[in-house]
């Protein structure tokens, strides 16, 4: 009974990893952590694997065989999936990891990496990505439901990932409120976080192109030298 009880209540996360040695390695790791762990070794099985399973987290690797990363998390976003995605790159170049974001990744972490650091960013995402409690969020005409995750601009729905999310919930709680990168990562992030990376000015773009771009009065604003703040007008 005791067994039962505690499968019920554990995270699911899929790996997508064509190096079985680091597959193996990730899954025993977070299964030591008792999370319930899958593992696919290639783009086309992981994509498949990743909409029929319910899943609270996917890792996923850059460069796999049949369908590479990008692809696989550019189909998922596109079936209507939005379970967080942590993507593995071997790749040093930042464009790399834009395109990945881009994609609809909701976060990144570069190899060799340190299992820890891995765990951190695993617990963070399934945090973020989880249900909360709590009345809805407004702003201006920007409303959040803190339930579904769903974004609405006016009658306008947004559709946002994760971490996206988790950013911009942030900001409305402290609209008026200039906030730094390094208050964004403290906040968003959970896990230390070189503020010096673009990175979190790349989400901030993000936010921009889909919560201000089709908007004439534009609610996300740079303070030069400080940060961002979310203000009317």
């Amino acid at each position: 009974m005791l067994n039962i009880i505690k499968k019920e209540t554990e995270m699911k996360v899929l790996i997508v990893e064509d190096e079985k040695k680091v597959a193996s390695f990730i899954k025993r790791g977070l299964a030591d952590d008792n999370y319930d762990v899958t593992v696919s070794h290639d783009g086309e099985d992981g994509l498949k694997q990743a909409l029929t399973g319910d899943f609270n987290l996917i890792v996923l690797d850059v460069s796999l065989p049949k369908k590479d990363g990008i692809v696989v998390v550019n189909e998922l976003r596109a079936a209507g999936s939005r379970v967080p995605v942590l993507m593995l790159t071997a790749r040093d170049a930042i464009e790399d990891v834009v395109a990945g974001l881009d994609a609809g990744s909701d976060d990144y972490l570069k190899k060799p990496f340190v299992f820890a650091e891995l765990q951190a960013r695993v617990r963070a995402l399934i945090r973020r990505g989880g249900f909360d409690r709590g009345a809805e969020i407004r702003f201006a005409d920007l409303r959040l439901d803190p339930v579904s995750h769903h974004v609405w601009r006016g009658q306008t729905a947004i559709t946002l990932t994760a971490k996206e999310y988790a950013l911009l919930a942030y900001m409305v709680r402290n609209a008026g409120t200039v906030l730094s990168r390094a208050n964004i990562a403290d906040n968003c992030w959970e896990y230390p976080f070189e503020t010096f990376t673009n990175i979190i000015d790349v989400y901030i773009n993000y936010l921009r192109k889909k919560v201000d771009g089709r908007f004439p009065i534009k609610l996300i604003h740079t303070v030069r030298g400080q940060g961002y703040i979310l203000k009317e007008g």
